[in-house]
């Protein structure tokens, strides 16, 4: 199948991935972006953490893909001279209510094969001084990178090996043909064997275009970051996140020391009115629709109207935000943040309100689409890449 002519949508880091991994095996690859950069929408918006993977049910292709992806991302950055580092993580329990909700998260990462330990408060101020902790959870393996630059260099690597690579292209239509699938883009037309859908926040509209009825809807939630101000950074060492509520769909806010140094402080996560809505002042009315008319949504919602409503107070009151990272570092008042960003996730939600839990990579004769792949699909990208390559007839998973 070396021969094989592959057109693949989507420029973030999975697309990226996929480009670079088809081409170094032998395809003929063709990416469409419809932006005029790489990683300009979730990639370029996260965190830049990665994951290890104590959170994620043992067995779940979140949970494979993301320990090996640990391992092969922080080698392709030391590689390829890639700014990054593992300074590990803090799960920290603030009271007695988090321990056994630590304790049996603890017992996943063990069966995930995670580095980690249960360990001490008193223990967890050696390595975060500031932070209140009754007992918290190390993570060893936890590292942060630049993804950006990972794909950057993703893009450089297949472009060298001979993948055309189209920005400002934008989808059209897809129809398909008695030799396979014709895309039409806004800078014109390619013809190739299979179809690969990498879009994410568009990723099931993509699949639609193409025929298929995806099993999953994608609605946007916005996560908006605070930075600790220059003078408060001494605060975080590394990377410290509460212990997650299993009742609720985000892990909530953390605090991530990243590689410029600057510390993140976040994300909320509120519905966005737009699938590309970084503010609340960006408003897309199809895309506010879709959203809200969709019955998933609207079970999801009724479910978590409390919760809901709590972020979106948390989104307007700086005060609220400072107040809630200061249950995992008290000395955090409201002038020690300034506003840093935001991005958008593209969560995948069920006809049923259920928020797809791990990847979902639904596949037609010459199509694979990857329909959910948040959080940790940046650090797992080059292990769900060759999963996508095996997905689409080009043998077994190869490993770097």
């Amino acid at each position: 199948m070396a021969d094989e002519t592959v057109a693949i949508v989507g420029g973030g880091i999975l697309g990226l991935a996929v480009a670079e991994h088809l081409s170094r095996h032998g395809a003929r690859v063709t990416l469409l972006e419809k932006e005029a950069g790489w990683a300009a929408h979730q990639t370029g918006h996260n965190s830049g953490v990665v994951h290890a993977g104590p959170y994620y049910a043992p067995g779940s292709l979140k949970a494979r893909m993301c320990t090996a992806g640990n391992r092969s991302m922080i080698a392709f950055a030391r590689e390829h001279g890639i700014p990054h580092a593992v300074p590990g993580k803090l799960i920290v329990a603030t009271d007695q209510r988090q321990l056994s909700r630590l304790e049996a998260l603890a017992a996943r990462a063990q069966a995930n094969g995670v580095p980690s330990r249960l360990i001490s408060g008193e223990e967890a101020r050696e390595y975060e001084p500031a932070v209140a902790a009754v007992r918290a959870l190390r993570v060893e393996t936890t590292g942060i990178v630049d993804y950006p630059a990972v794909s950057r260099t993703l893009a450089r690597l297949a472009a060298d090996r001979g993948a055309i690579l189209l920005n400002d292209a934008r989808v059209e239509g897809i129809e398909h043909t008695g030799g396979g699938v014709r895309v039409t883009h806004s800078r014109g037309e390619v013809q190739s064997d299979i179809l690969i859908n990498c879009a994410g926040l568009q990723a099931d509209r993509i699949a639609s275009l193409a025929g298929l009825r995806p099993e999953v809807r994608i609605v946007p939630f916005r996560g908006e970051y605070y930075e600790l101000v220059p003078e408060r950074r001494e605060l975080v060492r590394g990377l410290v996140y509460p212990v997650p509520d299993p009742e609720l769909p985000f892990l909530g806010v953390h605090l991530t020391r990243m590689i410029d140094g600057t510390v993140h402080a976040g994300p909320n996560a509120v519905l966005a009115l737009a699938r590309e809505g970084y503010s609340w002042s960006r408003f897309d009315l199809h895309d506010t629709v879709d959203a809200l008319s969709y019955p998933g949504f609207l079970r999801m919602a009724r479910r978590n109207v409390r919760t809901g409503y709590d972020e979106i107070v948390r989104s307007f009151s700086k005060r609220r935000f400072a107040r809630d990272l200061a249950v995992l570092v008290p000395a955090i008042g409201p002038e020690d943040i300034v506003r840093a960003g935001a991005g958008v996730r593209a969560q995948a939600l069920r006809r049923d309100g259920s928020l797809a839990d791990d990847f979902v990579i639904q596949s037609a004769p010459g199509q694979v689409h990857v329909l959910n792949a948040p959080s940790p699909a940046a650090t797992s990208s080059l292990e769900i890449a060759a999963h996508i390559a095996a997905q689409a007839g080009f043998g077994a998973r190869a490993t770097r």
